[in-house]
């Protein structure tokens, strides 16, 4: 059975440390193969549009992310191809939220289109290469690995809403 996640909030220190790489064995271990279903099940049940690892308290290179009717599940995830063109557009985070709760949201620039190498949950490499709102929550996800915060990267003034349930 799924169990849900708590999500660590801004300004926790383990959102800004730079997560480790994740090894062929530790990837394979029954331990390992529980923690996806369960960041899956909280990314779900949290309404998110991807969740890694740091956002869980773990400092290891794993995100999910939310990709129509089904997950995508990157283990160390690295963009090996980034476009020129970049398009700035609103994003907002589980783990940075305003004092009544409630998810900040602020404009960000990012690549229109990038191509990344990862893991898959097999441990087999796999390459995607995306566009849009997909290639915006990876490279936000990616972020995450990094130490990064989108609050880092904001293009202008910042708003905060309340999450519809």
């Amino acid at each position: 059975m799924p169990k849900l996640l708590k999500v660590i909030t801004h300004p926790n220190p383990k959102l800004r440390e730079i997560s480790r790489k994740i090894s062929p064995e530790e990837l394979l271990s029954p331990d390992f193969q529980k923690l996806l279903i369960n960041m899956e099940e909280t990314m779900k049940k949290k309404d998110g549009a991807g969740l890694a690892a740091p956002q869980i308290g773990q400092n290891i290179r794993l995100i999910v992310i939310a990709q129509e009717n089904k997950t995508l599940f990157m283990i160390n995830p690295r963009i090996t191809k980034r476009s020129w063109a970049r398009e700035i557009e609103e994003e907002g985070c589980l783990s940075v939220l305003n004092d009544q709760g409630e998810i900040i949201y602020g404009p960000v620039e990012r690549h229109k289109k990038i191509s990344c190498l990862y893991l898959d949950a097999k441990g087999e490499e796999k390459k995607i290469n995306s566009e849009k709102i997909l290639a915006r929550v990876i490279q936000h996800e990616i972020d995450h690995l990094d130490g990064i915060l989108f609050i880092d990267k904001l293009a202008g003034g910042v708003k905060a809403k309340k999450k519809e349930d």
